[in-house]
């Protein structure tokens, strides 16, 4: 009697950490704000930093916002100095048309994120799902700089995005998807 009620201690203690644990990872940053004070092109990305965790990253909406830009502008998101092919490159991620006030928002779609953050491939299986194929190492981990660049005129903004790897769990994650047929690795 006493060992199965110590089992189901342990148990009920280990779902508990591990509910807390993923309570925690599940937290982010504050959201940042467009400064109102600023008069010329600014952009700013929430959220600030994107885990390459191939479950995180999909599920994670990261949006570019911007303004001090002309309205009826279209506005294009590069990310700055990635390493491609062992050289560096400029691609882009996210375009946004320019509102009426001036400001701008440039979501970064889901083949964007597969294609370019992890860099591989969507396909299906045979159940005719949506997959995602690994086919080599994600983008490497670092801050960059992304680039609003406007098409009608001069203006430019930058700011930071932190790329990280994938945490624990992102990885518990991912080995899951992998397990369900939902990632495939090559």
């Amino acid at each position: 009697m006493k060992k199965r009620a110590l089992t189901g201690f342990f148990t009920m203690g280990s779902l508990l950490v591990l509910s807390g644990i993923l309570l925690i990872s599940g937290c982010s940053e504050p959201a940042k704000t467009l400064d109102k004070g600023v008069k010329g092109p600014q952009i700013i990305v929430n959220p600030g930093t994107v885990r390459l965790g191939v479950a995180k990253l999909r599920a994670t909406k990261f949006v570019f916002s911007g303004s001090g830009f002309e309205p009826g502008d279209s506005v294009f998101i590069n990310l700055l100095n990635v390493p491609v092919n062992g050289k560096k490159a400029d691609i882009a991620i996210a375009s946004a048309d320019v509102e009426e006030d001036g400001t701008f928002h440039a979501e970064v779609g889901t083949l964007t994120k597969v294609s370019d953050f992890l860099r591989a491939k969507i396909g299906s299986n045979e159940k005719m799902e949506n997959i995602i194929i690994i086919t080599g190492p994600p983008l490497p981990a670092g801050t960059y700089t992304t680039r609003a660049i406007s098409m009608l005129s001069d203006r430019k903004a930058e700011c930071a995005l932190d790329v990280t790897g994938p945490s624990l769990i992102d990885r518990i994650k991912d080995w899951i998807g992998v397990m369900l047929g939902k990632i495939v690795k090559k």
